[in-house]
């Protein structure tokens, strides 16, 4: 999709209109891969990385971008700076990374695992789905990758998990707890939104989607059998009649613990003090320790008021 190049021009953009980009990349143990995907993160000074989550055992990294969407007289969306970022971020990750080398103890379907878009501050849902399905058609396109939209962006609005489940996201095949090279077929059980319908075994499947705030927050549990730090996860998420908007999954993460890795897709209904009292719950009932919980990402508030504050350092 071409934009004028008139709105780059736009100092009249609102920046209180923002979007914030969460992009997953299945790498976090080569630092030269890594360098050339955040040099390309920086090509534009107005998209901002305002943190980034790195974790070797998983071999996964998430960059957290930031920028404004300009809309047109009629409130429509017409230009964001994120849109290019991300396209440049894309190509680098492609050229560095080959998936079939892959291993890590995170499930991923794709080089580029997961693209979501935000609304911060005044932006809507409705411009973050405009550029989530405007970048999936890019790279469909541009990179021949299979491209599947969620939430927001998807016209039934289906969850993310619901296609990873079809394409087998959770099934390691690998030492029973690690995902290594492509495990599924070729040629996709159904077709993407965008992009051809076989897999290149190097790149995988991208994922992208535009939702409401989410909150990550990873428990450690000190455990090494598979069988109960799964149904420890399986009982703290709503799929498995535990707590309500919240998604869990075990991963072990070194020789002897594992993690329970939660997604809140409702932080203020459950926040992570009730995720954290039912996993010590559920592992006291096993003779099981537990750790504190971490926050794998900054809050909104926290990530607009350092996006204004780079922006700002920027400008001086």
């Amino acid at each position: 999709m071409d934009f004028d190049s008139s709105c780059k021009n736009k100092k009249t953009a609102n920046e209180s209109m923002l979007i914030c980009c969460m992009l997953f990349i299945s790498e976090a143990r080569n630092r030269a891969a890594l360098d050339l995907i955040e040099q390309a993160a920086r090509i534009d000074s107005e998209s901002v990385i305002v943190n980034k989550f790195e974790d070797r055992v998983y071999n996964r990294i998430r960059f957290t971008i930031v920028s404004y969407v300009v809309v047109d007289s009629t409130g429509s969306p017409i230009y964001s700076p994120l849109h290019q970022t991300v396209l440049a971020i894309v190509e680098a990750a492609y050229g560095a990374i080959n998936l079939e080398l892959h291993s890590g103890a995170h499930p991923r379907l794709g080089v580029v695992d997961d693209i979501a878009f935000h609304p911060l501050a005044e932006a809507s849902l409705d411009e973050a789905a405009w550029l989530a399905k405007a970048v999936a058609a890019d790279i469909g396109s541009r990179f021949q990758v299979p491209v599947f939209l969620y939430a927001a962006a998807h016209p039934t609005g289906r969850a993310p998990d619901t296609i990873r489940r079809e394409l087998g996201y959770y099934r390691p095949n690998f030492m029973g707890s690690q995902w290594a090279g492509w495990n599924t077929p070729e040629i996709l059980p159904e077709n993407p939104d965008h992009g051809p319908n076989h897999v290149s075994r190097t790149r995988g499947v991208t994922l992208i989607g535009a939702r409401s705030w989410v909150t990550l927050y990873n428990i450690p549990i000190m455990c090494t059998d598979v069988s109960t730090a799964r149904r420890i996860a399986r009982m703290v998420s709503a799929r498995g009649g535990g707590l309500p908007t919240v998604q869990s999954l075990a991963l072990f993460h070194g020789d002897d613990s594992a993690e329970i890795a939660c997604m809140l897709l409702e932080p203020n209904r459950i926040g992570p003090d009730r995720v954290q009292a039912q996993v010590e719950m559920l592992a006291a009932q096993e003779g099981l320790d537990v750790e504190k919980g971490y926050f794998t990402d900054l809050s909104p508030e926290m990530i607009v008021q350092k996006y204004m504050n780079l922006i700002s350092a920027g400008r001086d």
